[in-house]
């Protein structure tokens, strides 16, 4: 495991620019093994998770071009087995996408439980359940063991409980291969799942609904090859806007679609920091931040849980206090209470509210990365204080932002990363 140095209190300043969003960037993976034709990717992000994927889809036969670069050639001429190998989809959440095209190409998938973040908190039931909605059983055994019905997964209509993102990506792929029209409600219409309604519409399935919560899928047919750019990563572009917000520095992030960025400068704005887009350039001023009064996550298009841990810390540096509701995953909060031993004024009102009274100055100390999302904010925080941080395990930031190390300096931060 990696550790990484960070010394606080250096402006950070300049410009950066995203690669494509790691959230389609999976799915879209998933879906080059429903055809047996040579599918390409461009602008993929460089980072772990994706790896992971890619090598999971030569776990099961296919063939895997450009690993490491932003560019990936994938062929499935052949899927050679129904289980992935259990050790990399334990090291990734997005394995449970595999599952439609696992039991249309195989008509079975047998899945060991997936890892990621919180893999405890986060089940795979609406998935599960929108698969037995095609005729899908389960059947004994360690994981998740399925059977597609004889004659192959079948259409659905089906109302999902949960506006689950993964569990809309996995009806759509399933339903992709399903002979006839299938019509799914309650859909999550993140531009992640835009992007894979896109990237199956390249490839010859029939798809309407795409962005609303509702979307009706022609499935079954023979589904061709498909060239593709991915959307840049608003996630991350709203990452290294608020890394310059809390150092009091200015940033030009390039790649993020301006309507995909919108979310993120509503909030930030309400932090009275000074940003907008031009085109894909989403530019942040040196602004002084102000208490937001209320920030609260939901369903897209409310702001983002992947943006809440970045802005509490931010909240940390604003004059005032801001109640920051995350009512879709408790433990993001949970993981920011190291920032209390950085001096920070939280009062935690349960695992879903948090107050925050700024501004403080904090101090750096040693930090642990829980995941993702809180990782990368714990490293603003530090990167905002005075003194040194040491934050590991760095692998836990890395699997969701490529180059951080690199993009860091460029920056003017000071750090290094130390085996």
């Amino acid at each position: 495991m990696s550790t990484l140095l960070i010394e606080g209190g250096q402006r950070l300043s300049g410009s950066v620019e995203v690669e494509g969003n790691k959230n389609s960037a999976l799915p879209l993976l998933a879906a080059c093994l429903l055809t047996a034709d040579e599918c390409v990717l461009t602008n993929v992000p460089r980072i772990s998770d994706v790896e992971v994927m890619a090598r999971l889809i030569l776990d099961l036969g296919g063939e895997v071009e450009g690993i490491g670069s932003t560019t990936l050639r994938v062929r499935c001429p052949e899927v050679i087995k129904d289980e992935p190998d259990a050790a990399l989809v334990g090291r990734l959440r997005g394995s449970v996408l595999l599952l439609g095209p696992l039991l249309a190409r195989r008509g079975r998938a047998h899945l060991a439980p997936p890892g990621g973040d919180f893999p405890a908190r986060r089940t795979i039931n609406t998935h599960l359940e929108a698969l037995e909605s095609m005729g899908v059983r389960k059947v004994e055994g360690a994981g998740h063991v399925l059977e597609a019905p004889a004659g192959g997964l079948r259409p659905t209509s089906i109302y999902l409980y949960e506006a689950s993102v993964t569990g809309t990506e996995t009806a759509l792929l399933a339903a992709a291969a399903a002979n006839g029209i299938s019509e799914i409600r309650h859909a999550a219409c993140e531009p992640h799942v835009v992007e894979l309604c896109e990237f199956l519409l390249q490839l010859g399935v029939g798809i309407t609904g795409a962005g609303t919560t509702t979307i009706r899928i022609e499935g079954g047919g023979r589904l061709h090859g498909a060239e593709h750019k991915l959307w840049g990563d608003y996630i991350e572009a709203g990452s290294w806007a608020v890394v310059a917000a809390v150092t009091g520095g200015e940033i030009d992030v390039h790649g993020a679609r301006p309507e995909d960025m919108e979310v993120v400068a509503s909030v930030l704005t309400r932090l009275n920091i000074q940003c907008g887009s031009n085109g894909e350039l989403f530019r942040v001023e040196q602004s002084t931040p102000r208490a937001a009064g209320r920030i609260t996550t939901s369903l897209w298009p409310g702001f983002p849980s992947d943006l809440v841990s970045l802005v509490t810390v931010l909240a940390t540096q604003a004059e005032g206090q801001t109640l920051v509701h995350d009512w879709l995953y408790e433990l993001r909060l949970f993981a920011l209470e190291q920032l209390s031993g950085m001096s920070a004024d939280l009062f935690l009102c349960d695992p879903h509210r948090i107050i925050v009274t700024g501004p403080r100055k904090l101090r750096g100390r040693p930090l642990d990365s829980r995941d993702l999302r809180s990782g990368m904010a714990l490293i603003a925080a530090a990167l905002a204080a005075d003194g040194q941080s040491r934050l590991s395990p760095l692998e836990t930031v890395e699997r969701g932002y490529g180059r951080l190390v690199e993009r860091l300096q460029g920056l003017g931060a000071k750090v290094a990363k130390m085996s």
